[in-house]
C-alpha cells in the first residue's frame, strides 16, 4: 500500500467535529432501539454532510453496524427468533452483493478531485441517488401502511398477497425453513440476499430491504424476520467492514464516536418503544426517514457541479451542504426529542405510581 494512502480519504476531526458525530450516533441509536434498524439513513447522510466522504461514511458506519447487530441478534436467538438455516443460505448472495458494492463504491472513489477529502464526489453522487430511490420508496410505504391503520383503527397483519403470488409459481429446488416455518424457493432466497447485500454495502442500509422481503416475500412472523435479519447482519457487517477496510476506507475514529453515542442512545429507544403507540412509532420512522431523502436531494446540486455537468458558483455548493445537514439535524433531532419526550413522560409518571404505593404503604 502507498504512504498516505490509508488516510487520505479522512477529514481532520476536531472537537466540535467529534460532538457532531457523537451526536449522530446517539440520534442514530435512539432510533435504532425505537425502530429496530441499525439507524444509518441517519448517521451515513450525516457523517457526508460533516465532510466524509460517502464510502468512507458507509465502511465506517458498517463497522459500527457489527458490533450493534452482534448484540441485538444474541437477545433475538435467546428468544428463538432467529432462523440460523435460513441466515446461512442469504449470507452467501449477501456477500456477493456486498462485494459488488465494494467495487463499485471503490471504483468511483477519485473519479472527482473536487470534493471530500481525496476527491468524491461521483460516488457520492451514486450513493446518494441509491439512497433517495430506495428510501423514498420505504417511507412512503411506511406513512401509507400507517395512515391506512389509522382509518381503520384496528392494526391489520402483514399483507400475504406476494407470498401467495410466489407459492404459487413452479420455481424449484424449495427449502424449509423449520424455526420460520416457511418454505421458499432457492432462487427467490438468492435475489433477496443479494439485494440486501448490495444495498447494505452501497448505503450501509440493508435491514429496510432485508426484514420486509422476509415478512412480505418469505410470509415470516415479523419478530423471527427482524431477529434473522440481526443475525446475517453480524456477517454482513463484519464482511463488510473488512472489505471496506482492506482498501483504507473505514475510519476507526468515526466508529468509536459512533459507538460512544449510540451505546447510550439504544437504550432509550428500546425503552421508547415501550411507552409509545406503534402508529406513532411508524408515522415518526416515515417522515425521518423522507425528511433524511429530502436533505440528502438538497446536497445533490453540489456533487453535480464538481463533476461538471451543471454550472454555477462554487459558492453555492457551501450553502447546499449546510441546508443539508440543518435539515438532517432539525429531523433527527426532532424525532429524538419526541421519543425522549415520551420516555421521560413515562418515567415520571412511574415514579408518582411508586411514590403513593410508598405513601399508601406508611399511611397503613
Amino acid at each position: 500500500m502507498e504512504p498516505g494512502l490509508l488516510y487520505e480519504h479522512f477529514i481532520d476531526i476536531n472537537g466540535f467535529v467529534a460532538l457532531q458525530v457523537v451526536a449522530l450516533g446517539f440520534v442514530g441509536g435512539i432510533l435504532s432501539g425505537f425502530i429496530g434498524s441499525g439507524g444509518a439513513f441517519f448517521m451515513t447522510p450525516g457523517m457526508m454532510n460533516l465532510g466524509v466522504p460517502g464510502v468512507v461514511a458507509v465502511g465506517s458506519n458498517m463497522t459500527h453496524k457489527f458490533g450493534k447487530a452482534l448484540v441485538g441478534s444474541r437477545k433475538h436467538a435467546e428468544l428463538g427468533n432467529v432462523d440460523k438455516r435460513m441466515g446461512a443460505f442469504l449470507i452467501v448472495t449477501s456477500f456477493i452483493g456486498i462485494r459488488i458494492a465494494v467495487w463499485i463504491n471503490s471504483a468511483l472513489v477519485g473519479s472527482s478531485d473536487s470534493h471530500g477529502a481525496g476527491g468524491s464526489a461521483a460516488g457520492d453522487l451514486y450513493i446518494s441517488a441509491v439512497f433517495i430511490c430506495i428510501l423514498s420508496v420505504v417511507a412512503v410505504s411506511m406513512l401509507r401502511d400507517a395512515m391506512r391503520t389509522r382509518k381503520d383503527d384496528e392494526p391489520a397483519g402483514p399483507s400475504m398477497r406476494i407470498a401467495n403470488f410466489l407459492a404459487r409459481r413452479h420455481l424449484p429446488p424449495y427449502i424449509h425453513f423449520k424455526v420460520a416455518d416457511v418454505r421458499v424457493s432457492l432462487w427467490v432466497l438468492m435475489v433477496v440476499g443479494l439485494a440486501t447485500g448490495y444495498l447494505a454495502g452501497t448505503i450501509g442500509v440493508g435491514g429496510f430491504i432485508g426484514v420486509p422481503c422476509m415478512i412480505y416475500v418469505f410470509g415470516m412472523p415479523t419478530a423471527v424476520a427482524a431477529g434473522t435479519e440481526l443475525y446475517l447482519a453480524v456477517y454482513m457487517g463484519g464482511f463488510g467492514a473488512l472489505n471496506y477496510a482492506l482498501k483504507g476506507f473505514v475510519d476507526i475514529r468515526l466508529t468509536m464516536l459512533l459507538y460512544l453515542g449510540s451505546l447510550v442512545g439504544i437504550y432509550v429507544g428500546v425503552y421508547g418503544t415501550k411507552v409509545v403507540k406503534e402508529i406513532l412509532i411508524r408515522i415518526v420512522t416515515g417522515l425521518l426517514i423522507l425528511l433524511c431523502v429530502v436533505s440528502r436531494a438538497v446536497a445533490v446540486p453540489a456533487y453535480m457541479r464538481q463533476l461538471g455537468w451543471v454550472h454555477f458558483d462554487p459558492a453555492w455548493d457551501a450553502w447546499f451542504n449546510s441546508a443539508s445537514k440543518v435539515m438532517l439535524f432539525v429531523a433527527g433531532f426532532s424525532g429524538a426529542a419526541i421519543i425522549v419526550f415520551h420516555v421521560i413522560k413515562s418515567y415520571r409518571q412511574r415514579l408518582r405510581v411508586q411514590q403513593r404505593l410508598t405513601e399508601a404503604r406508611a399511611a397503613a
